[in-house]
């Protein structure tokens, strides 16, 4: 295995770990917010990372082992909570990969991106939690109260990323989109 892929490999191992070790510890912490499914996403903040340093193969990588193993690991591994966090998952970082090109032509910022995958996970979560249930009246009541959280978790998460971004371009950790 020649020496790029190698680092790649490991870098993404990371990526995951941390992503994993996020959706734990904010899986544990009580929610200071009390609207079910509301979370603050903060292991949105590497699926956001690897998106900018890797692209969207990555990302997908990344956001569908950090909701595999976080669910193993806090015990809800195909549960209905796990449908809802996979599925917000994936969905959040299709879209956000579609906002990073227009990211990449300085038209908005990684934070816009980020409230773009905030707004569409809680609207993913929220249609399929409608759908299992059989009750579409969840999205009268609770659409606008996920949507008006997922503003500024969104904007943390997207400044967070930025950051980071910077950190990694600092330390001269090369992007390497695939």
């Amino acid at each position: 295995m020649e020496r790029g892929k190698t680092f790649r490999m490991v870098y993404l191992s990371l990526l995951v770990t941390f992503a994993v070790a996020i959706h734990t510890v904010e899986a544990a912490l009580p929610l200071p917010i009390p609207v079910p499914g509301a979370k603050l996403g903060l292991a949105n903040i590497i699926t956001l990372l690897t998106l900018v340093l890797y692209g969207l193969r990555s990302g997908l990588l990344v956001s569908s082992l950090r909701s595999i193993i976080g669910a193993l690991m806090i015990g809800n591994f195909l549960g209905f909570g796990f449908y809802l966090s996979f599925s917000g998952a994936i969905i959040s970082c299709l879209v956000m990969a579609l906002f990073m090109e227009i990211y990449r032509r300085g038209v908005i910022t990684l934070v816009s991106v980020s409230i773009a995958g905030a707004v569409t996970f809680n609207i993913v979560q929220l249609a399929l939690a409608s759908l299992l249930v059989q009750n579409f009246l969840l999205f009268r009541g609770y659409l606008p109260l996920l949507l008006l959280l997922a503003v500024p978790t969104g904007f943390f998460t997207g400044v967070a990323a930025a950051y980071l971004e910077k950190v990694a371009e600092r330390i001269g950790l090369q992007s390497v989109k695939v």
